[in-house]
């Protein structure tokens, strides 16, 4: 069956920020709790320019490539679970994590990307997902505040 049929799927969204990989973490424990396969998706967009190919520089699905390996290295030693897959899709984050929400049973995102602004709880990718996903949004925050500079724990504390 291919990943894209499977809606008992758990699709978590990589972008290699920091939040990001404390979502994969959490979506690898759901992932083996309730026995279902993990779905990692990064995706790319094409820069405006075709000059960019032109400078022998690698290119952008290359660095999403990329960011999925390191994250897979960073979260799980390179030993990721079993039944993992990696994809990598062209488009704009949040309208291809919705239209792949409707083939999963959950979407489990960062609750902060690369992009933005410091400071705001909620990415505009995440917000947007969590309320136009087909599916359970999991919106994983980060351990580290990096406004705050300080563990949680700390901040709580």
């Amino acid at each position: 069956m291919s990943t894209e049929a499977n809606p008992a799927r758990i699709i978590v969204g990589v972008d290699g920020s920091t939040s990001s990989l404390d979502a994969l973490r959490y979506a690898a424990t759901l992932s083996t709790a309730l026995g279902r396969p993990l779905d990692l998706v990064t995706t790319w967009v094409s820069p405006g320019s075709l000059s960019y190919y032109a400078r022998g520089e690698r290119s952008p699905e290359d660095d999403a490539k990329s960011i999925q390996d390191e994250a897979v290295t960073d979260v799980f030693d390179d030993e990721p679970p079993p039944g993992l897959t990696k994809r990598v899709i062209a488009g704009p984050a949040t309208s291809t994590l919705i239209t792949e929400s409707t083939t999963a049973s959950m979407l489990v995102l960062g609750s902060r990307g690369h992009g933005g602004f410091v400071g705001l709880l909620l990415g505009s990718v995440s917000a947007a997902c969590a309320e136009h996903a087909h599916c359970p949004v999991l919106i994983v925050h980060s351990r580290v505040r990096e406004a705050a500079g300080a563990p949680v724990a700390e901040i709580l504390a």
